[in-house]
């Protein structure tokens, strides 16, 4: 019987620097699992302490590699004036055999990477290969981690940044060049993160009651997007464009509408587990626009954090606790 837990903090799990790729092939795998029938993942039960805030419970359970655990997140928009993260909580994973808690670490990192790679598995199948181009609207944790998925998968070229806070792009612009050696512009208006860009992401605050901004014939014919702040960017004449929309669960995108989100939003053509899984077909046409809108699913947190901890273990990294 195991007798300790591995506690990982948060600067524990960044110092593991699991790479990007590898996030990627577990999402990927993951999603595999789920079209195969082999995860049982509830919908998001949660608590509302502000009007745009939130504290979910995300259970999963994968049987095919074992995989058991929960991840206790919250995401306060409001913490940005606090100067707080917005994202903060926790995974614990499990010993699928016996139920046995097995590790507990800070989930921020987990979030932003494997947020991002679910948003580069959907840009697998629905965007176009020769894809050069990306737009980045919000540039903050998200902005980040999902120019490094993308420009896992492509040979990006050109970048548009736009944030509200200049600041915050200026910022963005020095981190990701001297990380990705990539050329950034900052763009002053959203419009110019959309407009003739092949790849776009938009990842500002999740909001019940949005002010999109984003219209019709912004997107190009032939663009894919991610749309990781859930529809609060987009139009619902934008939206109405799009000729694949995919999520990456239909049960809780509906339980999401059903508590007031995705007002203007069309209902998906797929998920992202057909998309792996080849039942559906993804992009047919090079001018087809397509979109993914991702809530974040708990099998995503529980492969990555898996491949967190045995990295971990391998390197010393974190604290053994007793039970």
């Amino acid at each position: 019987m195991a007798e300790s837990l591995l506690y990982l903090s948060r600067a524990d799990v960044e110092a593991v620097d699991l790479p990007m790729t590898e996030i990627i092939e577990a999402v990927e795998g993951a999603f595999q699992e789920k079209a195969e029938g082999r995860t049982e993942m509830p919908p998001k039960p949660g608590i509302h302490p502000s009007t745009d805030g939130f504290i979910h419970a995300m259970p999963a359970y994968l049987s095919g590699i074992g995989g058991a655990g929960l991840k206790w997140v919250s995401a306060f928009p409001e913490n940005r004036a606090r100067d707080l993260p917005q994202i903060t909580g926790l995974i614990v994973l499990n010993d699928a055999a016996t139920g046995l808690p097995l590790a507990v670490m800070d989930c921020t990192w987990i979030t932003a990477t494997r947020t991002a790679a679910a948003s580069a598995v959907a840009a697998r199948y629905l965007a176009r290969t020769d894809a050069r181009s990306v737009g980045i609207i919000a540039c903050g944790v998200q902005g980040r981690t999902h120019l490094e998925a993308l420009a896992c998968l492509f040979d990006l070229e050109r970048v548009h940044a736009f944030d509200h806070r200049r600041s915050n792009t200026e910022r963005y612009r020095a981190e990701m060049e001297a990380k990705l050696g990539l050329p950034i512009t900052i763009v002053d208006r959203a419009e110019e993160a959309v407009r003739d860009l092949d790849l776009v992401v938009t990842s500002g605050p999740i909001r019940k009651a949005p002010q999109p901004v984003i219209e019709a014939d912004w997107l190009a014919p032939g663009a894919f997007a991610s749309a990781v702040d859930f529809d609060s960017y987009w139009t619902g004449a934008a939206l109405a464009q799009v000729d694949v929309i995919a999520t990456d669960d239909r049960a809780q995108m509906e339980y999401f509408g059903g508590l007031g989100y995705f007002k203007s939003t069309p209902a998906p053509h797929t998920e992202l587990a057909a998309l792996v899984s080849g039942a559906h077909p993804g992009r047919t046409d090079a001018r087809q626009r397509t979109m993914t809108i991702n809530l974040g699913l708990a099998i995503e947190d529980i492969v990555t954090a898996q491949r967190v901890v045995a990295r971990a273990r391998e390197r010393g990294i974190g604290v053994e606790l007793p039970l």
